[in-house]
């Protein structure tokens, strides 16, 4: 299974946050949208991320002024992406070795295509070993 067929299933519809924004608003937009991570856009280009993890770091080593500051300043730069072909397996794999939840996925143009999670990977990895666990049911049970 590839990566497109989790944006087909969930929907390319993708919140961002620009780079001046505060971390107050990316806030804001992670609790309406109930997501754990934003790219930080400037223009059509993926300049970094935002999640709930930077966040929280930031609160420990800065206290409530962090809410004041811009999203530039806590952001991740180092951005791990996938295209639309990648293969979950691989795409697991990845978010595993790096320790990250959150991959935005970028079409051959490197335009923004959407954002796949660790939980979007696992549910689709789940849904096909239940589809081969019925078709290997109904083999067994003789149903054509």
């Amino acid at each position: 299974m590839l990566v497109e067929h989790i944006l087909r299933r969930k929907g390319r519809r993708l919140a961002t946050v620009d780079p001046q924004a505060t971390i107050a608003r990316a806030l804001e937009i992670l609790a309406h949208d109930n997501i754990g991570a934003l790219p930080v856009v400037e223009g059509d280009t993926i300049i970094g991320m935002i999640s709930e993890r930077d966040v929280a770091r930031g609160l420990v080593d800065r206290g409530a002024s962090l809410l004041d500051t811009p999203v530039s300043g806590v952001m991740s730069t180092r951005i791990t992406t996938c295209r639309p072909d990648t293969n979950i397996d691989d795409l697991m794999t990845m978010m595993t070795e790096r320790r990250i939840r959150h991959v935005p996925v970028l079409d051959d143009d490197g335009s923004l295509a959407g954002m796949v999670s660790i939980g979007d990977a696992v549910k689709s990895r789940l849904d096909e070993l239940e589809t081969e666990a019925q078709a290997l049911r109904d083999y067994v049970a003789g149903v054509q």
